[in-house]
């Protein structure tokens, strides 16, 4: 199994690691950042991905990869995220495994993408398609995409890897006025909730200028790292919002600050199927969401939560003010948004994308 980075592998793919276990199978893993004890690994192999593309570090990796493939005669190699799934294809020009399978969490392009980025990004998936037994993709755009330009020998829908409801479950309001007091907020704040690495594609920057048009009541929390977390930070001082912008960093007790939350809210340029929105409506946040892919794959506008259109702060900030100003129409949006769900979670999930996996390995059975 290969991601860029290991963090994907940690947050998404050990439970389906821990499975291929269970069956049996001697598990290898290979992305940037992985440690020797990496759970369910039998194998941990570092690569040294970066996530500019034509950097010279992918094309080591790659170079890793084909010697560590041929060496290996790997029954199965499932790749994960976009740059490491081409890299990976690209390494197995010439001969590789059995089978070959890429998980598209979420193409970089798309209809309203430049032409010239959108030509090259869709040619990079057409020239690894040879390599690709299989391809797995989560919103209804990415598959017709793929199956329209046939960047696979076959081409399946899952419905994303499965978010932990159980883990999500386990935590209580306790834990989320903790959280809020750890935080220094008030009851009488109204928390709005932004979970992401801090990108470009993911704008935070669009949220931050929306909260400039909100009550004074309104805090924004945006959790997480990233390239453009100074930015955010500036641009927030900025515009003179003090402490109505948190930035707390990275959280590993997400399922609390679910809890004190009241909504929660993203801006992204483009998703495959987000665990932060499943996430946020599986705790019963109302959520307001650009109107991409991946967010239009989970949300119905107006039923079961609020789109706005991508970059439009003014927008943005007119929903964010419906669900302040709404105490109705939050309870009815959260209501169904967890309603709607429950077919994401890991439970119902996990046999499914197993199922998958195995499709392609001759005389391989689950045993789940």
């Amino acid at each position: 199994m290969t991601a860029s980075t290991y963090g994907h592998i940690r947050s998404f793919h050990l439970p389906y690691l821990r499975e291929f276990q269970h069956l049996g199978w001697e598990t290898h893993v290979g992305c940037a950042g992985i440690p020797p004890d990496a759970p369910y690994a039998d194998e941990a192999i570092g690569l040294p991905f970066e996530k500019k593309l034509r950097s010279p570090a992918n094309y080591r990796a790659a170079k890793l990869l084909r010697e560590r493939i041929a060496s290996e005669g790997y029954d199965l190699v499932i790749a994960h995220t976009s740059l490491a799934a081409f890299f990976t294809r690209l390494a197995l020009k010439g001969g590789g495994p059995a089978a070959t399978i890429s998980v598209c969490h979420g193409y970089l392009f798309d209809d309203d993408t430049p032409l010239l980025r959108r030509q090259v990004l869709l040619n990079a998936e057409r020239l690894v398609a040879p390599q690709t037994d299989l391809l797995l993709t989560m919103n209804a755009w990415d598959f017709e995409t793929a199956k329209k330009h046939r960047l696979a020998k076959q081409v399946r829908s899952i419905p994303g890897m499965g978010f932990d409801a159980r883990r999500l479950d386990r935590a209580t309001p306790e834990d989320g006025a903790r959280s809020r007091r750890e935080l220094g907020l008030s009851a009488q704040q109204f928390v709005l909730l932004c979970a992401a690495e801090f990108s470009a594609r993911k704008s935070q920057h669009t949220l931050i200028e929306a909260m400039a048009k909100l009550p004074e009541r309104a805090v924004l929390v945006l959790c997480g790292e990233g390239a453009t977390l100074e930015d955010c930070r500036a641009m927030a001082r900025g515009l003179d919002l003090g402490g109505r912008v948190r930035f707390p960093g990275h959280s590993d007790d997400m399922p609390a600050w679910y809890r004190m939350a009241d909504a929660a809210v993203t801006a992204s340029r483009s998703e495959g199927l987000p665990f932060n929105v499943m996430e946020a409506m599986h705790c019963g946040l109302p959520v307001v969401a650009s109107a991409v892919k991946g967010h239009t794959d989970l949300i119905a506008d107006g039923e079961t939560g609020l789109l706005f259109p991508y970059g439009d702060a003014d927008a943005c900030a007119a929903q964010l003010r419906r669900v302040m100003d709404d105490a109705p129409l939050r309870k009815t949006l959260g209501t169904r948004g967890r309603a709607s769900v429950g077919r994401y979670a890991l439970d119902a999930v996990l046999p499914e994308v197993m199922e998958r996996y195995l499709s392609v390995v001759p005389k391989a059975e689950p045993n789940l």
